[in-house]
């Protein structure tokens, strides 16, 4: 195996209401891959700036960042290219939320998915299926 040669920095931002989470559906690389809405961190950007910018870019939001959940503490290949992936995860709030929310990116579904049906299996990447068990266990506690 040769050695990654560079970092990809992903935030994403979880946002919940009455006993729900918001996903993302998409479609990367023929793969569909379920996900907690964000991306990729620019250069120039701090992680807080990219969530904001991700978030108004394909869900046409404007959230606040609250609590940071949980930031990679391991290894993680990327399962695209040759780059170590480190993900970070913050709570997220949002002063006006529509009815209906639309995706703003093609081939891509945002829906509300029930805390309960959260767990380890949820999410595609292996570095969100941790952060899903840690959302059940999180959620299950009782700490919302």
């Amino acid at each position: 195996m040769s050695v990654p040669k560079r970092f990809n920095v992903r935030v994403y931002g979880i946002l919940h209401k009455e006993g729900q989470i918001l996903v993302n559906e998409e479609m990367i690389r023929g793969r569909k891959v379920i996900k907690l809405p964000g991306g990729g961190l620019e250069w120039g950007e701090g992680t807080k700036d990219c969530l904001i910018r991700e978030w108004k870019e394909e869900l046409d939001l404007d959230i606040k960042i609250a609590d940071h959940f949980y930031t990679t503490d391991f290894f993680q290949h990327s399962a695209f290219d040759d780059s170590q992936v480190i993900s970070i995860y913050y709570f997220v709030t949002v002063a006006t939320l529509p009815d209906i929310l639309v995706n703003h990116v093609e081939n891509e579904r945002t829906y509300w998915l029930p805390i309960n049906r959260i767990d380890s299996e949820t999410f595609t990447l292996p570095i969100d299926r941790l952060v899903g068990g840690l959302l059940q266990e999180y959620f299950s506690a009782g700490t919302l």
